[in-house]
């Protein structure tokens, strides 16, 4: 028979346990201590401790909150800017070169539609899962069940309720793609990058 953990992990109905509130309460301390330090190397430390893996170069921008934290799966050089919140009820899995801006929420746990099964206190989560190179604008939810693509920009406020294709600009509620990313943005910003790098004396 498998455990409620098991049950969660593989999307099917659960109730919390015992074994599962034990978890919750390592992760409240670890995200009590995160949210009120103020030394970014302990901050590094205590979410290399809190997440189930992450890359190097990553900041995370206190304040942060999850459900779990051992369900979060981050890649290199990461960054998430103020009030992220990641509900990890299943494998959140992000890759490479991803940029979150305030308040992006990115969501696994989910309920019941028909009342008396959600009344009962079971519920069940869809992971999600996010390419590399990718940039999500503020105030954007990502709900359970998706999958985004590499080389996507969201745009702010959106909600992201189905996949998200790669090499796109995404925007809105519910989330659709805008246009894909071309060639032309890719030598304009190139171009603007040249540019900056010249006036400052420098090379890439």
């Amino acid at each position: 028979m498998m455990t409620e953990k098991e049950r969660m992990l593989a999307g099917k109905l659960y109730q919390v346990d015992k074994a599962l509130r034990a978890e919750d309460m390592r992760k409240w301390k670890l995200v009590q201590q995160i949210n009120h330090s103020t030394e970014p190397e302990e901050v590094k430390a205590l979410f290399q401790e809190l997440l189930g893996s992450v890359g190097e170069d990553f900041w995370i921008q206190p304040d942060f909150y999850c459900d779990y934290g051992s369900h979060i799966h981050i890649g290199r050089n990461f960054y998430a800017n103020y009030g992220c919140v990641m509900l990890d009820v299943c494998d959140i899995t992000i890759g490479d070169n991803v940029f979150l801006a305030p308040r992006v929420c990115i969501y696994t746990a989910t309920h019941p539609i028909d009342a008396g099964v959600r009344n009962s206190g079971l519920e069940y989560g869809k992971p999600v899962t996010i390419g590399s190179s990718v940039w999500i604008g503020g105030s954007t939810v990502i709900n359970p069940g998706v999958t985004i693509g590499d080389n996507v920009v969201i745009g702010s406020g959106s909600v992201v309720t189905r996949d998200i294709p790669s090499g796109v600009i995404a925007v809105g509620n519910p989330c659709r793609v805008l246009r894909p990313i071309t060639d032309e943005d890719k030598a304009y910003w190139e171009a603007q990058a040249a540019e900056y790098y010249a006036e400052q004396g420098k090379t890439k």
